[in-house]
């Protein structure tokens, strides 16, 4: 860009300096012929006034010219007399064809050429400017003798003067010239300084040695920086939306994965085997349409039909008990009949799933799932309290920011994603909500307790 700026700018600084050469130029030579004419105004009055005139009407020249010139053949500085009765001409235009001037009215004067005049020999011939004056002079007893005095002077010095001149004026404006276009890259160069900050800073976004473009720029570059540091951080977001969508479908079809492959070794009758199956494939099939209105929408309805929690959470646990199976894991319920979810079927299904598989995972022999109602203070919408505790070694306090980062496990040796608790804190987080962590006084493992408050309200309001 610079590079075409550059180029433009010298095309338009070429063509303005050519007219200003021009305009100088046509200047400087209307200046000088106009001195020309004053010289030789000059000449012509010089001359008449050294004119006199006899008793019969005759000039006589005077005695000493004005300028030594005139009395040098071929000098380039002539005189022309023009009376009535002929035309007398100055001692240098010997052997010079001048051109015949004609008598003028009294006190008019008349400035020409330049002229072509030749010489004895000389067959091109030469240019020359022409003066010319009418004067009168009284004589005898009253009598005028009319009288033109022409000076005409060769063109040679003039154009000797043009053209040192142009010499000089055109050297200068090219030297001006190559100043300017100099200037005009160092303006250049530090004009778009910004924009070379501003490219520099994308590619190192763009290679991953920064986040985001965030370097000191100008007022006027402000709005860009900050709306293409909007879209990279849209983009990263979505990115990231997207990788989580993929993992947390995957994380929610290992449950009914699993709860498959359980009855299928555990050697059921063809009838209950389709059964759960069935049932394992509704759930799945729910579980992909969920996430992927997740992924659309990427949020909750908020005038959502109030769910009923016990069916879901029933449907869940009888899954989890026969994955796992081996450990003889009791689930207990406490649920409050009138305790309703007002949501997502998807998110409900999410957020009991996850809570749930975690206590199975880590339990010794006890679950336990706690459902209470949360009765709004402005008659609004309700809220909802959802608490799982298991019998397991629980979570030591100190880590237990950790276990809620996605992609990290309480324990490497327990096999799982490291996901399940993080989606269960962006599902909470989607309704205003808290989730918190802590001992179960009741069993003596971890106690995971979600809290969705009334609409309009504050969830810290109604936190311990």
């Amino acid at each position: 860009m610079s590079r075409r700026q550059l180029i433009a700018a010298a095309f338009g600084l070429l063509a303005f300096l050519a007219f200003v050469g021009y305009a100088l130029d046509r200047a400087f030579e209307q200046a000088a012929e106009q001195s020309v004419k004053s010289r030789m105004q000059g000449y012509a009055i010089a001359y008449a006034a050294g004119i006199d005139v006899d008793v019969t009407g005759a000039l006589l020249p005077p005695a000493l010219a004005p300028d030594r010139r005139l009395e040098m053949p071929g000098s380039g500085l002539y005189v022309q007399i023009v009376q009535p009765g002929g035309t007398w001409s100055s001692i240098s235009a010997m052997r010079v064809n001048l051109p015949q001037g004609k008598l003028l009215p009294l006190q008019e004067e008349v400035f020409d050429g330049p002229l072509r005049i030749t010489a004895d020999g000389d067959v091109l011939g030469t240019q020359v400017y022409r003066y010319g004056r009418s004067f009168a002079m009284e004589y005898g007893n009253g009598q005028q003798a009319r009288y033109t005095v022409y000076v005409i002077e060769d063109t040679r010095p003039f154009r000797a003067l043009m053209n040192v001149f142009r010499q000089y004026m055109w050297r200068y404006l090219l030297l001006a010239g190559l100043v300017l276009i100099l200037l005009q890259m160092l303006t250049l160069r530090w004009s778009l300084q910004p924009l070379r900050r501003v490219v520099a800073e994308l590619s190192n976004v763009r290679q991953g040695r920064a986040r985001q473009m965030t370097g000191a720029h100008p007022r006027e570059l402000a709005p860009l920086v900050g709306s293409i540091n909007e879209l990279i951080e849209s983009e990263r977001n979505n990115l990231q939306r997207q990788r989580n969508v993929m993992s947390d479908l995957a994380h929610s079809l290992k449950t009914p994965l699993a709860v498959m492959r359980t009855q299928l070794e555990a050697n059921d009758d063809e009838a209950a085997l389709r059964a759960g199956f069935n049932t394992q494939l509704n759930r799945m099939n729910d579980i992909v349409g969920y996430q992927l209105g997740r992924a659309r929408s990427g949020g909750h309805s908020l005038y959502a039909a109030p769910i009923e929690i016990m069916r879901y959470a029933e449907e869940i646990s009888r899954g989890l008990e026969k994955v796992y199976a081996q450990k003889g894991i009791f689930c207990e319920f406490d649920v409050d009949e009138n305790a309703r979810f007002y949501g997502e079927p998807g998110d409900l299904q999410e957020l009991l799933g996850n809570l749930l598989e975690n206590a199975f995972k880590w339990a010794e022999s006890r679950v336990l799932l706690t459902v209470a109602g949360m009765a709004s203070s402005n008659g609004l919408r309700p809220g909802v309290l959802i608490a799982v505790e298991d019998d397991g070694p629980g979570i030591e306090q100190e880590k237990i920011h950790l276990v809620l980062q996605r992609g990290v496990r309480g324990d490497e040796r327990v096999q799982g994603h490291g996901i399940g608790l993080s989606i269960v804190q962006d599902i909470i987080h989607n309704y205003a909500g808290l989730l918190n962590v802590g001992r179960s006084q009741e069993l003596g493992g971890a106690r995971f307790e979600a809290r969705i408050p009334p609409e309009g309200e504050d969830s810290a309001k109604h936190a311990r």
